[in-house]
């Protein structure tokens, strides 16, 4: 869910202009899971922007306060969000830990790293929310290790009806900066895309798995 729709019209802008996100309406890109997609997202690249990561930091920190309180600690998700949680950790005066997708195997075997205490109230920083199962997967650590998830705050959802499902189960608040709407109208009006490639946009996202098969 969006909290603001000016931060999500201004956020998918941004991403845009910084080609953190890039539209390929005709050939895709391949993503990991194997989908072939018309939209490829890298918000790291928001990192190598000061204006830009300041603005998604500021924002971001805002809006965690506004929906969930005061935190004790924010967590990044890894390894995309160590970057951006670590900045909003550090506008918002608080400790910042960071969860792997699984304990490493050797060391002290840590899934999450730095100090965590029992009972303490943790938001989670995402970069970007597709399913939504490897951001959970996070939050599952963190609830083993006994401290109180608030929610988590995300650059960018593709809002993947899957998505809402996985967290509505999961018990867990998800909120974004922004999202796929707000990026289809935003490049429609910067004529980043047209009308034709906006409709072929929204049909992907209807059924991601099957497109271009």
């Amino acid at each position: 869910m969006v909290l603001d729709k000016e931060t999500a019209r201004k956020t998918a802008e941004l991403l845009l202009q910084i080609k953190a996100i890039k539209l390929d309406a005709q050939q895709g890109f391949q993503w990991a899971s194997g989908w072939t997609s018309p939209i490829y997202c890298d918000n790291r690249v928001v990192l190598s922007y000061p204006p830009i990561r300041n603005f998604i930091r500021e924002n971001m920190a805002k809006q965690i306060e506004e929906l969930y309180g005061r935190a004790d600690v924010i967590a990044g998700v890894a390894t995309g969000a160590i970057g951006i949680g670590m900045l909003v950790a550090e506008y918002l005066g608080l400790p910042f830990v960071y969860v792997r997708p699984e304990p490493k195997s050797h060391g002290r075997k840590n899934q999450i790293e730095g100090k965590l205490d029992e009972g303490q109230k943790v938001v989670v920083v995402e970069d970007l929310i597709s399913t939504g199962k490897s951001s959970l997967n996070a939050v599952n650590a963190l609830k083993e290790a006994n401290v109180q998830v608030k929610g988590m705050l995300a650059i960018f959802s593709y809002g993947f009806e899957e998505a809402n499902k996985n967290f509505k189960n999961a018990g867990v608040e998800l909120h974004t900066l922004s999202n796929y709407d707000f990026l289809i109208e935003v490049a429609q009006k910067t004529n980043y895309i047209n009308e034709a490639e906006a409709e072929l946009l929204q049909g992907w996202r209807k059924d991601p798995s099957n497109w271009k098969k």
